[in-house]
């Protein structure tokens, strides 16, 4: 029986530099994850989780325990992946964290028909992305129960 990690594998889905960046510091800043890894369009992002391609080594390409997906990408966007890796029985039970720039009412709704696990509006500042990754890994690391 695999027992319970203590550090987690976190996902980025972001085809922004700069956010990917301050995710990866407020990462780092909550003592999260010190294996975050980032993934720039939902086309990258399905190839990681099915371990083809560049990502064909899975010490490389781990399994992540949670995803944070923007819903902009290029390739394929966020909704596409989520409607993706949610319909595969293999792949459904990674927690997804929706972290976007949108507002819209539709795309919340919409991300949680997909089945999303949360949907969240990238903080204005650094120091409320910080609190925001503190609040996801007390909830996700330390509440809830993961599968193994």
């Amino acid at each position: 029986m695999k027992s319970r990690q203590t550090s987690f594998i976190i996902l980025i889905a972001d085809d922004d530099d700069d956010d990917c960046m301050l995710t990866q510091e407020a990462l780092a800043e909550s003592r999260l994850a010190n294996a975050a890894r980032i993934v720039k369009d939902g086309e990258e992002l399905m190839d990681y989780l099915y371990n083809r391609g560049q990502y064909t080594d899975k010490k490389l390409a781990p399994r992540p325990d949670l995803i944070f997906l923007d819903l902009n990408m290029p390739k394929k966007d966020g909704r596409e992946a989520l409607r993706e890796i949610k319909a595969d029985s293999q792949l459904r039970s990674i927690p997804i964290i929706v972290l976007t720039t949108s507002k819209a009412e539709e795309d919340i709704h919409q991300s949680y028909d997909l089945g999303a696990n949360s949907f969240i509006i990238k903080p204005m500042t650094f120091s409320s992305l910080v609190e925001v990754m503190k609040t996801i890994g007390k909830y996700w690391f330390e509440t809830v129960k993961l599968p193994l």
